[in-house]
């Protein structure tokens, strides 16, 4: 296989509506002088996704399909394209971004002049135009995640002493500058560290693993750089259904919502017990794996009780429409 500059990995589950106009947003970007290829891998979507990653794997000579056999997850589905990438910088991106035309060169530009960076991420705005937190990221350190789970973040988002969960007072700079963790819907790394870390942790289905991989990064050594300029669209969350501002537009059912919701904390605990157990005071872990199980319990509440609602005002109306 000819080797490129950019490789550029979209794993794609029930994504079907988004991913046409990442794919026309990625040939529309200023990529002059940068070779590159796509490699899309379909999880076994189920919504007309699957046929689409096939069909324009067979049209277009720069995008390569890989159509796994079942939902493999986010690592493991990832991990499958990297199987088959040639290029010197691997690109790990969300079907459900939109990208601005210069992102790709300003975030490939910056990797090829500070070699010290061994990963950059975007600007990503959810379709508010607010940053999408997960972007901006501190390490969920204990202090950071009570701050989180009790509210001081919201009430202070731009204290060094309670936001260190998003960085908040760093989160409006125009300066590319150095973060904890960046997202996995855009997320620029070096082949040779992705290689030497052994890539995603597949021991993470689906959450978390960003929060980890860029653990991973920072604990060899790396740096990991925010880049303002490099501004992304980002929906965030179609295929789960469980962020905020995208859980009335989603077509998720609500079992996947309520995997997705499971799936998101348990990938809380599991950062926790690899990384931070025998680092902290065990009243602190405990505290901590508590109040993640309060959230857990709290978010599935909300779930069902949203679809009970939806249940009823859909029976009491077709009674009156009978």
């Amino acid at each position: 296989m000819e080797k490129v500059d950019l490789s550029i990995v979209i794993l794609v589950y029930n994504a079907k509506g988004y991913l046409e106009q990442c794919i026309d947003s990625i040939r529309g970007a200023n990529l002059k002088d940068i070779s590159w290829e796509i490699v899309l891998v379909d999880n076994a979507s189920t919504d007309g996704s699957r046929e689409l990653v096939n069909a324009l794997g067979k049209k277009d000579k720069h995008i390569t399909a890989v159509l796994n056999l079942s939902n493999l997850g986010f690592s493991k589905g990832n991990n499958e394209g990297i199987k088959i990438v040639s290029g010197r910088y691997i690109l790990f991106l969300n079907p459900d971004t939109v990208l601005s035309k210069d992102a790709l060169k300003e975030a490939f530009l910056h990797m090829e002049e500070h070699p010290d960076v061994g990963a950059v991420g975007a600007r990503l705005h959810l379709p508010t135009g607010e940053t999408d937190s997960p972007a901006h990221r501190g390490f969920p350190t204990p202090l950071n995640a009570i701050f989180q789970f009790i509210g001081l973040r919201s009430l202070f988002p731009h204290s060094k002493i309670f936001s260190g969960y998003t960085l908040g007072w760093l989160i409006d700079s125009a300066l590319p500058h150095e973060v904890d963790v960046i997202s996995g819907a855009f997320f620029l790394i070096r082949r040779n560290v992705g290689e030497s870390l052994g890539w995603w942790d597949e021991d993470y289905f689906m959450y978390g693993e960003d929060i980890d991989f860029s653990y991973r990064i920072k604990q060899a050594g790396w740096k990991i750089i925010f880049l303002p300029k490099a501004d992304v669209l980002h929906y965030g969350g179609v295929s789960a259904g469980i962020r905020k501002h995208i859980r009335k537009v989603s077509l998720a059912s609500p079992e996947t919502r309520l995997r997705s919701i499971k799936a998101s904390t348990e990938a809380m605990r599991l950062f926790y017990t690899k990384h931070y157990t025998n680092k902290y005071p065990s009243f602190l872990t405990d505290m901590v794996l508590f109040g993640i199980s309060l959230l857990e319990y709290f978010r599935i509440l909300k779930i069902k009780f949203s679809y009970n609602s939806f249940q009823n005002s859909f029976i009491k109306y077709g009674k009156n429409w009978h």
